[in-house]
């Protein structure tokens, strides 16, 4: 994490921030992830099935991709962190797009790149990231999408 005074935060608008450490996806947590969710298509839990499917393993579901955003965005070093920050919230998602799945077994990263910052009142201050999941040794993209998080001050 980048540690900033809070009235910077609009000198990196349009910056990129940087990009997290490797994650490896592997089949034990999208099984978890399939038994939290309630999820269990064979995509994703039947390793022999989805050997027939034109990606020819399992696949991690979009939305545990999308899940592991707040762990990825925590390793990013470069991570925007107001000095005096109480917490911050999630406050949605725009423009998210799945571009292509990731296969099991296989790393990802996020590169998150600052869209946005304005203060909607005293002390809080909205924020709209731009992230890419990248997967390791593929061209596209896992997902891309507009976060915004509420930073309290």
């Amino acid at each position: 994490m980048k540690v900033v005074e809070v009235a910077s935060l609009t000198e990196y608008v349009g910056k990129e921030l940087g990009a997290s450490d490797w994650f490896q996806i592997d089949q034990d947590r999208i099984n978890a992830f399939a038994d939290a969710t309630l999820d269990h298509q064979f995509i994703h839990v039947d390793p022999e099935q989805a050997k027939n499917t034109p990606f020819g393993t399992t696949i991690a579901h979009g939305y545990l991709t999308l899940s592991l955003l707040p762990y990825l965005q925590a390793s990013i070093d470069g991570f925007l962190m107001p000095k005096g920050m109480k917490m911050a919230m999630n406050y949605g998602f725009d423009k998210l797009r799945f571009m292509a799945p990731v296969k099991e077994g296989k790393r990802v990263r996020a590169v998150a790149t600052l869209l946005d910052a304005k203060e909607k009142r005293d002390g809080q201050w909205l924020l709209t990231f731009s992230f890419t999941v990248e997967i390791e040794g593929e061209d596209k993209p896992a997902l891309i999408a507009e976060w915004l998080l509420m930073y309290f001050v």
